[in-house]
């Protein structure tokens, strides 16, 4: 009786392998309610089935009927659908023949695909927000902007489906928006999708896949570490948290294998066709391989971008726009935990985005809305709208080519040595208050400006149009030798930097700029 039993039960198990094998079905970030990528851009839409059968995909809407056929090749389906204008709803059935059976997904809209990713501060929810109770009643009011997020999950290796789905393509709720501390919808990505839907008027589709607590090494393929002569390995996060730690995954000091999230949370979506990405991450490398991150933050941007337009057979763009938010604070009167280092390290030392070295990406400042009486610890402010709204006209101006949109605070163009004063010159009108903590000028007769001990504060005398003026330290012209701003943790107050736009809306990040002389 016993061999029968056990043949049976093998005899079983190979079924259940062979019949799931030829189960049809999308891929797990396919589903009703979900957004396809627009036209111009062409939607891939692929899924599983029974190797060897045929798999025909139609779209059927009001206007307009298509139909693919395509082969499954071990066990996958892929077809690119014909480009499809914003708007909807369509229907989106896949049949397989030989097995005679279909799936059909219901709602599905066209419009832009946003994916954001990143750690804690991407993380963080609407729930969670300052006013969450008058953002989560307005979340019904947006039915067009759909959200879906990945499941947390981790991979020593390329994963070619998502192991797990979180919040399912669905229409905005409450109850979704405002779920668990950093683990549910993302407070910054729904925002800068809602904005973005206000201005354009068509269907936004928001993808989440971050964690919270991790370093970028996580994020990156080999390939993009290695161009940073970084090495693949178990990376072990010197970091220290606010009071708040139920975004962590473990202890305080958690291991991040290289590349695991990758893996698992971005090369599974490399099939789809999307606009652009959204970032809020560099905590975890303010004190971790942080003198790499100028290279190792550029490296995996273009690293994406080759990927998803290799992924999507070129229909996401090789260049697609890439956003992302400027660090905010962390501790008051602190020059020793690495967050001015890292915000500067994140513009690839250029101090402002787009660049040379970045080129079609944006920034949100974030260094003028710190929050030291934020219940989820002062490393997580609670305004993100500012945030959102930043990184909107940022999309608008470099994703979406609008003209005479402002997005960014005034930067530098040159600093100049007079007998009494510095004058430094900003590449656009400013609107300055006449503080004294927030410049601060190297004095240094080796010209070395390395410690803190060569840096002195002076104050703003005057500013007028694109000009603002500083005092001349008491030291001699000859040891005069560069200026920098707003050069630690923690240097203003809420929405009070010295330095904004000529309108009061955008400040000015920090730079370091090296002073001429007559």
């Amino acid at each position: 009786m016993l061999i029968p039993l056990i043949f049976s039960l093998v005899l079983s198990a190979f079924s259940s392998v062979f019949s799931a094998a030829e189960v049809l079905r999308f891929s797990s970030y396919y589903g009703n309610h979900m957004v396809l990528q627009k036209a111009p851009a062409k939607a891939v839409v692929w899924g599983f089935g029974q190797t060897g059968a045929k798999v025909a995909v139609s779209l059927s809407g009001s206007h307009k009927v298509s139909t693919h056929s395509v082969p499954v090749i071990n066990g996958i389906w892929r077809t690119t659908l014909n480009p499809v204008e914003a708007g909807g709803p369509y229907i989106l059935t896949a049949s397989q023949s030989t097995t005679n059976t279909s799936v059909t997904l219901t709602d599905v809209l066209f419009g832009d695909i946003w994916l954001c990713s990143g750690q804690s501060n991407m993380a963080f929810t609407v729930g969670q927000l300052i006013n969450a109770t008058e953002e989560l009643a307005m979340a019904s009011k947006f039915p067009d902007v759909r959200i879906f997020q990945a499941a947390l999950e981790k991979s020593e290796k390329e994963l070619t489906d998502l192991a797990g789905v979180e919040v399912p393509w669905s229409r905005p709720t409450a109850e979704l928006l405002g779920g668990k501390e950093f683990s549910h919808f993302s407070a910054v990505c729904w925002l800068f999708g809602r904005y973005l839907y206000e201005t354009l008027k068509y269907p936004i589709g928001l993808v989440e896949t971050c964690w919270g607590g991790t370093p970028v090494e996580a994020w990156s393929t080999p390939r993009s570490l290695h161009k940073c002569g970084l090495k693949s390995s178990m990376t072990s996060v010197p970091y220290s948290p606010p009071p708040v730690q139920r975004y962590f995954s473990g202890n305080i000091s958690a291991k991040w294998r290289s590349s695991v999230l990758w893996n698992a949370m971005i090369h599974p979506l490399l099939n789809m066709t999307i606009t652009g990405a959204i970032w809020y991450q560099g905590e975890a490398n303010a004190d971790y391989n942080r003198d790499e991150y100028n290279c190792s933050f550029p490296a995996m941007i273009d690293d994406w971008r080759m990927a998803f337009h290799e992924g999507s057979d070129g229909q996401t763009a090789l260049d697609f726009p890439f956003g992302f938010v400027q660090l905010s604070t962390f501790r008051q009167n602190d020059t020793l935990d690495g967050f001015r280092e890292i915000r500067w390290h994140q513009t690839a030392d250029y101090g402002f985005a787009p660049n040379e070295r970045m080129k079609n990406t944006f920034m949100a400042v974030a260094i003028d809305v710190p929050d030291i009486k934020s219940p989820w610890g002062s490393i997580h402010p609670e305004d993100k709208q500012d945030v959102a709204y930043r990184l909107v006209l940022g999309a608008r101006a470099v994703a979406y080519g609008e003209k005479n949109v402002s997005f960014q605070g005034p930067f530098p163009t040159q600093a100049m040595l007079n007998q009494s004063f510095i004058s430094i010159v900003f590449n656009q009108d400013v609107k300055a208050s006449l503080d004294k903590d927030f410049f601060e000028i190297c004095c240094s007769e080796d010209k070395k400006c390395g410690s803190d001990n060569n840096w002195l504060h002076v104050p703003i005398i005057k500013y007028c149009l694109n000009y603002v003026f500083v005092s001349k330290p008491p030291c001699t012209a000859a040891s005069i030798t560069a200026v920098r701003y707003l050069w630690t943790d923690w240097p203003c107050p809420f929405k009070g930097c010295p330095i904004y736009s000529s309108n009061g809306l955008l400040p000015a990040p920090p730079f370091i700029l090296a002073i001429t002389k007559p």
